[in-house]
């Protein structure tokens, strides 16, 4: 004798499967559109902060040139590069008669661009005054570790003087207190030189780099 299926479980376990699986394919879709809406709007917001970064490193560029001052602004990163020849003497962090001239028309014109331009005045973040040397060793019987650190120490506290002279500048104090929460001083000794040809150029490795830190663009 064969007996019959029941057919009320088995609608019963149909249905609850049939339930589960829509469940599942609807949890799916809606992890795939939030993962796909993720990923616009990052890259939406990543693209406009690219453009805003850009346009102020070029207002930037625009502003020191209209004042006649001789300075190269990377229209990518936004560094300002000063070779050390028109700062200082060789080996010495104290300011050239040269360099304090050089600064003091090119300090002004340095942040009153930032606070005056609205594109830099929004977005500018920090600004980073970092010096770096050459990888010639000192005279005398130093170890390598020691010949970086007092290299590290010549960048730093070149850096620092640069920092110190721009800020007694005369540029437009009523931007003072925000300026002194934006400025870092940093050394590199001879960690970053710059290469030609395969060769470090010595003289274009001593040099003191001014960054623009932009808002949640490079802060990590």
């Amino acid at each position: 004798m064969r007996l019959r299926p029941k057919t009320g479980d088995n609608n019963e376990g149909n249905i609850f499967w049939i339930t589960m699986t829509d469940l599942m394919t609807g949890l799916v879709l809606v992890f795939i559109v939030m993962f796909f809406y993720s990923y616009l709007t990052n890259n939406m917001h990543t693209l406009e902060q690219k453009v805003a970064k850009e346009a102020a490193n070029k207002a930037l560029q625009e502003s020191l040139a209209s004042q006649n001052i001789e300075a190269t602004v990377d229209p990518v990163s936004g560094v300002v590069k000063i070779s050390d020849l028109e700062l200082f003497e060789l080996s010495s962090y104290n300011l050239s008669d040269k360099g304090k001239a050089y600064l003091d028309k090119f300090a002004p014109a340095y942040f009153n661009s930032i606070f005056t331009n609205e594109t830099l005045n929004k977005n500018v973040d920090k600004i980073i005054i970092q010096g770096h040397t050459d990888s010639q060793t000192y005279a005398g019987e130093f170890s390598e570790d020691e010949q970086y650190m007092k290299n590290m120490q010549l960048s730093l506290n070149r850096a620092y003087e640069v920092a110190n002279y721009m800020t007694n500048t005369p540029y437009d104090k009523v931007n003072g207190d925000r300026l002194r929460k934006m400025i870092l001083v940093e050394g590199a000794s001879f960690s970053n030189p710059v290469m030609t040809d395969g060769k470090e150029d010595f003289a274009k490795s001593r040099r003191v780099e001014l960054k623009l830190i932009m808002k949640n663009v490079e802060k990590k």
